[in-house]
């Protein structure tokens, strides 16, 4: 089977091709040197019009080889004559040459899924953005004015960072009230050892007998003792507060801070 000789329209390139590979894509085939994709049956060309100065694609070194191969065959004397070869049909599973071969199809899903995930990606970076406002609040100060404009638009709140082990009761003291016996007054002082601003705790205060036993406990909230919603860093909250102890003789007391779930 004869080699037949086609020139891509485009750059001009010409190789050769066999009949049954320009067939096996209805004749479609694409450039090798420039890509173009175009019609190798319509581009056929004769041998003689190809020209020997026409360059083949450099993904056609075999097509190339074989043309320096017949020029230098047809200087040097003929050879004797052997019995014709018979030449094999093309297997269908032999691979076709590259330029041959058609481009893969873009699948029509591929921009569908890219923008999903992109979705699916800002969705996420959303979440995790309400999850941590505060912290990022904290970390980011010039991120607050967005992030409380968010909270607005979200009905949510944007507070204060709340850890308790950056926070200790410096000192404190209870004692009686000399004009009435049933008043006692508790004074304690809060420092915030934490490099940033945090929320006020709520104070549990437990009155105890000698045996250190829970007479009664009572429950402070920031309201209770401050006028302020926060502590800034290093800084102290100094709170004085009475409370009528409705006759419970007490020995003792315990002080706790902690945020409530």
């Amino acid at each position: 089977m004869s080699a037949l000789i086609t020139r891509c329209p485009t750059c001009g390139t010409t190789f050769r091709a066999l009949p049954s590979q320009l067939s096996a894509r209805g004749g479609m085939v694409r450039c090798g040197k420039c890509a173009a994709v175009f019609d190798g049956v319509a581009n056929l060309v004769e041998e003689s019009a190809a020209g020997e100065a026409a360059e083949p694609s450099p993904q056609l070194g075999l097509f190339e080889a074989g043309a320096r191969v017949a020029a230098h065959a047809a200087e040097r004397p003929a050879p004797r004559p052997r019995p014709p070869l018979r030449r094999m049909p093309p297997a269908e599973d032999e691979p076709l040459p590259e330029f041959l071969e058609e481009e893969a199809p873009r699948s029509r899903y591929s921009v569908a899924w890219g923008l999903g995930a992109l979705i699916a990606a800002m969705a996420l970076a959303g979440q995790l953005v309400y999850q941590y406002r505060t912290e990022l609040a904290t970390l980011a100060p010039q991120l607050q004015p967005l992030l409380a404009e968010g909270c607005r638009f979200l009905d949510c709140e944007l507070r204060l960072p709340r850890r308790p082990d950056l926070l200790s009761i410096e000192s404190s003291d209870l004692q009686s009230d000399a004009r009435r016996e049933s008043l006692i007054v508790l004074n304690a002082v809060i420092r915030n050892r934490a490099p940033f601003a945090q929320e006020l705790p709520s104070l549990e205060l437990t009155l105890t007998d000698a045996a250190d036993r829970p007479l009664v406990r009572r429950v402070l909230r920031p309201a209770d003792y401050a006028q302020a919603p926060g502590l800034a860093p290093g800084a102290e909250a100094v709170l004085r507060l009475h409370f009528d102890s409705g006759g419970v003789r007490a020995t003792g007391y315990r002080l706790y801070l902690f945020y409530p779930a």
